[in-house]
């Protein structure tokens, strides 16, 4: 493990009125200065206490206000180690975010979608641009027929159509955005769950939609692609907004 430096440190003591934010921004430059890892140890509070000049309060109330954005992970017993820094919080603050607008109000949930719609065709122009693995277009059509037969036997496939746009977008090779297309996947489920909205009605056109999305791929064509990807969120956004307006 890394640990910090026996000499006097050179940081600065923190001693602001609001030392409880000055003591989260400077653990977490400890952490980058100190180029420790996720599930790395960090220093004792003791050493906290001394290297920050804060009251061991100060450290404590710090080190948990940061475990809940997941930038560390106190083990009791053991110690505080660095955190994954997942989307979790974000995930968690939209959620809250959008619940605490009325039931009826379709406005909120229009939101998420729209980010992640533009998200997601912008994903979907740059995958379209060049010519995708023959293995992932393989497997984007083996999820399709794996959602449709689902349909067709009257069984949700909400986890397969989650799996087809991780999949979509595995080939980039950027770990961000299947966290992010995550957190924004969670907003919505738990929403809808709280919500208690049903499912699409009409799992074929669900169906159809995504498989318009392989065959644009597979033609290379980047304004095809991107129109089924529109038409697909044009529908989770009408779907949405009936079900919030008590319309089946």
């Amino acid at each position: 493990m890394r640990r910090m430096s026996d000499e006097p440190s050179s940081r600065p003591a923190v001693r602001h009125p609001r030392v409880g934010h000055q003591v989260q921004r400077a653990v977490m430059q400890l952490i980058l200065d100190a180029g420790l890892r996720p599930g790395e140890l960090l220093p004792t509070e003791a050493e906290l206490m001394e290297s920050l000049g804060v009251s061991r309060n100060s450290v404590r109330e710090a080190l948990k206000a940061l475990q809940a954005l997941d930038i560390v992970e106190i083990r009791h017993g053991y110690g505080t180690y660095v955190g994954q820094a997942s989307l979790t919080p974000l995930a968690d603050g939209l959620t809250f975010r959008t619940l605490l607008r009325p039931a009826d109000d379709a406005h909120a949930l229009a939101e998420i979608l729209q980010v992640r719609e533009v998200l997601e065709e912008g994903l979907i122009r740059r995958l379209a641009a060049r010519p995708l693995p023959v293995e992932v277009l393989d497997r984007l059509d083996v999820i399709v027929g794996k959602m449709g037969a689902a349909g067709e036997a009257d069984e949700p496939f909400a986890d397969l159509d989650r799996e087809f746009h991780e999949t979509l977008y595995s080939s980039l090779g950027n770990e961000l955005i299947p966290q992010l297309l995550g957190a924004f996947w969670n907003v919505f489920d738990r929403v809808a769950g709280v919500r208690q909205w049903s499912s699409d009605p009409a799992p074929e056109v669900t169906v159809d939609r995504h498989r318009a999305i392989v065959t644009a791929l597979r033609a290379q064509d980047a304004a095809r692609a991107q129109e089924a990807m529109a038409t697909h969120f044009r529908g989770i956004e009408k779907r949405a907004e009936q079900e919030t307006r008590g319309v089946q």
